[in-house]
């Protein structure tokens, strides 16, 4: 079974309006479960633990980006992220000769102002600058962060319930926004693959063990066949059951133009390794990572490691061009990361150090710069991108 800690000793205790609202939702949780004779599937449990309305962890008040909240993206550890990025965006847009940008899920706004603060200095400014975003109190933040960072440029923003209609010429944005997608979770038994659910017990949430499902059996089966090699047993892992959908979905508005996705993940064969037997299942919470996603419903983060190979599959499906793949760290290298260091005079010692340790986090191999990998998606668009210039591993997928 997929390893669970099943105790807050380690973590930090919430306070008493944190477990109220907790509270709220495991009875939500648990009144489904009910209804569905006592299980659920996992990928059920994520969505709502992440999207309950006004009660899953991304539609919900509590803090979830930077020091104060339960992680850190790459955009709030370095400006040199978003600037990498804006070039790459200059470039797409230029060639489309003009265009909107499209962030998925804009965090706390840091990206979205960074982004257009760079393109307003390298005379690119898109057209729009749109946020699909579903969270009330994300909104919020990311409106303050934009009038504090740029104030002159919020008329050019825009905030999204829907996707917009066909037509969209431009990028669409999704950094850290594949690794929330509802997942399956199975494992390799004598008699098959076998759904882990989620059930209801005296103690509360657990794990259940489902009976043979022709979906579950039939997930294995393709992975395995693309892998060339059976899953040995006991072995857990994910998968995302509407990839194509969701991808779909989100690609239907582009008429030309890339859909570019920052996460962290793997190609197919290193994410079904032999020796990763639990998967790649993963919560944060205040800054602590652990493996029970069982616990502090709608206060912690739950992510599954993205199957790159998939995404590209998907893309394939739903009539996108892949048009590079590599890690964060080759990416920002061919968005120009060492040249906007070279920008900073070495005898301005202090700015000049900060700027190599951020350098060296978004890139050293140890840090995101290969746990995080760059993918891009296009259509009618017939361009060699700058971020995958330097080193391009399609292959791999």
């Amino acid at each position: 079974m997929i390893p669970n800690i099943r105790s807050l000793d380690r973590l930090p205790a919430p306070d008493p309006t944190a477990v109220t609202h907790s509270a709220r939702l495991l009875d939500r949780i648990r009144a489904e479960i009910v209804a569905n004779d006592g299980a659920i599937s996992f990928a059920r449990f994520m969505d709502l633990a992440l999207y309950a309305p006004n009660l899953g962890y991304y539609r919900a008040g509590t803090r979830k980006f930077g020091p104060d909240g339960d992680f850190i993206t790459a955009p709030e550890l370095s400006p040199l992220f978003s600037r990498c990025l804006a070039r790459q965006c200059q470039q797409i847009l230029e060639a489309l000769g003009d265009g909107i940008l499209l962030e998925l899920g804009a965090g706390t706004g840091v990206m979205a102002a960074d982004l257009l603060q760079e393109l307003r200095a390298l005379d690119a400014l898109p057209e729009r600058y749109a946020i699909l975003e579903l969270s009330g109190e994300l909104r919020e933040r990311q409106h303050q962060t934009l009038t504090e960072k740029v104030p002159d440029l919020l008329d050019r923003v825009v905030w999204l319930d829907t996707l917009p209609e066909p037509g969209l010429r431009g990028v669409i944005l999704g950094n850290e926004v594949l690794d929330a997608l509802p997942a399956e979770c199975f494992r390799i038994t004598a008699a098959g693959p076998r759904r882990l659910a989620v059930s209801w017990t005296e103690a509360g949430l657990d794990w259940v063990e489902g009976d043979e499902d022709p979906e579950v059996t039939a997930a294995v089966a393709r992975i395995e066949e693309e892998l060339g090699w059976r899953l040995p047993l006991g072995y857990s892992s994910e998968y995302v059951p509407h990839l194509d959908a969701w991808l779909r979905a989100i690609a239907e508005p582009l008429a030309a133009g890339a859909l570019l996705f920052i996460d962290y993940g793997y190609p197919r064969r290193d994410y079904y390794h032999p020796e990763r037997t639990n998967g790649t299942l993963l919560c944060h919470y205040r800054h602590r990572v652990h493996a029970d996603p069982l616990i502090l419903p709608g206060l912690q983060d739950i992510t599954t490691s993205v199957d790159f190979s998939t995404v590209a599959d998907a893309a394939l499906a739903v009539g996108l061009e892949v048009a590079g793949y590599t890690t964060q760290n080759y990416f920002l290298f061919g968005c120009g990361l060492l040249e906007l260091l070279a920008e900073v005079d070495p005898a301005d010692t202090p700015r000049y150090l900060e700027q190599s340790r951020q350098v060296k986090l978004l890139t050293l191999p140890g840090e995101m710069g290969e746990r995080f990998q760059a993918i891009a998606l296009t259509r009618n668009l017939d361009l060699a991108l700058c971020g995958f210039a330097v080193r391009d591993e399609r292959g791999r997928l």
